[in-house]
């Protein structure tokens, strides 16, 4: 018999308050007053919804006191809250009253207090906090991995390993979409999926210790290869924008295929409507995709001598319209990066037909 030892996670940092809601503020959340014929959610041009409470009402028309402020609003335009016990609901498809202002305050609340993940019936809402949380880090896969969607907190790991379970039980491909505008964390979110499964994939169980210790050489760093796959796509598919430093300008189907007994077995990756206009032209806020940038940075030495290339990136109208920097990246740091990823990969796909 094969003895694993418990992996020791006591350098991650703990991530419970970005993933639980405290007991005591739960205890707070409860203790809200809170009065079900009174309490309304009122349309504010401001803020969307406030809450307000009615003082009387005559026909259509009620007055609705918001913070000492007396208002007419048509009854129509008022919609209900919900009850305390309602407070930052993990699940919003569990409310009482099901409507736009009530998914909003429930989402802000939320938000604010760094639990970022919400489901929504079938549906995992992320909202980006434009800061990094440690909610992706091995500790946090391990909490996941292997229990129910109710047994713990909204994640993107949790609908991850519901797809990985299902397609294990029910012998059956299984599909995630994962959409929004603009800078809402699509790709950040890909990139998590993708480690996931790469993670939970490479410690599935083998039929004979013999047969891992045969297969570690050749396939022990496949998961790491697909996680790398992503700085290659990047540097070539993504650019600064007016709304995100790093947009995907391209749409990418990935599939990610697994033994049967769940081990990962590889990846591939079909990119599709890359924004071609972006090569030759850029808005003043925006600049070209990165790789343009990284080569420039002359990171790789001769790189820019084999290519012919000058030492001033304003000799090339194309890629110099707009900015030629992002605040806070070192395009050479990022290079280097992008060169060792394709290697890596260029090294696997080799190795593949080698042995084929």
């Amino acid at each position: 018999m094969v003895k694993h030892q418990p992996q020791d996670f006591s350098d991650d940092p703990d991530p419970s308050e970005f993933l639980f809601v405290s007991l005591e503020q739960k205890r707070k959340d409860q203790t809200k007053p809170y009065d079900g014929k009174k309490m309304v959610w009122v349309p504010d041009e401001k803020d969307g919804f406030v809450l307000g409470n009615i003082v009387s009402t005559k026909g259509d028309l009620c007055t609705v006191d918001v913070k000492g402020d007396e208002r007419q609003v048509k009854k129509d335009q008022l919609q209900q809250v919900n009850p305390p016990k309602y407070e930052k609901t993990e699940d919003m498809s569990n409310l009482t009253y099901l409507n736009d202002p009530s998914v909003l305050y429930n989402l802000k609340e939320r938000y604010y207090a760094k639990l970022i993940y919400t489901y929504s019936g079938l549906f995992c809402v992320a909202i980006n906090p434009y800061k990094r949380f440690p909610i992706y880090t091995n500790r946090v896969v391990q909490m996941y991995k292997g229990k129910r969607r109710g047994e713990m907190p909204p994640h993107i790991f949790s609908v991850s390993d519901g797809a990985y379970n299902d397609m294990l039980q029910n012998r059956e491909n299984q599909s995630m979409l994962i959409t929004g505008e603009s800078g809402a964390g699509k790709t950040e979110n890909t990139k998590k999926v993708i480690a996931y499964f790469a993670n939970v994939g490479a410690v599935a169980s083998k039929s004979s210790k013999e047969k891992k210790d045969k297969e570690i050489s050749k396939k022990g760093n496949l998961e790491d290869q697909v996680i790398q796959t992503n700085p290659v796509l990047e540097a070539f598919g993504n650019a600064k924008t007016v709304r995100n430093d790093n947009s995907s300008r391209f749409g990418k189907f990935i599939r990610i295929h697994f033994g049967p007994m769940g081990k990962l077995a590889g990846a591939d990756i079909e990119t599709y409507l890359l924004e071609k206009a972006r090569v030759i032209s850029q808005q003043p806020l925006e600049r070209s995709y990165h790789i343009f940038y990284q080569i420039m940075s002359g990171k790789i030495k001769k790189l820019k001598e084999n290519l012919l290339l000058s030492d001033d990136i304003h000799d090339y109208h194309f890629v110099s319209q707009g900015k030629i920097d992002i605040p806070g990246v070192d395009d050479a740091e990022e290079m280097n990066l992008t060169d060792v990823s394709t290697q890596n990969v260029l090294d696997r796909n080799h190795s593949s037909r080698s042995c084929s």
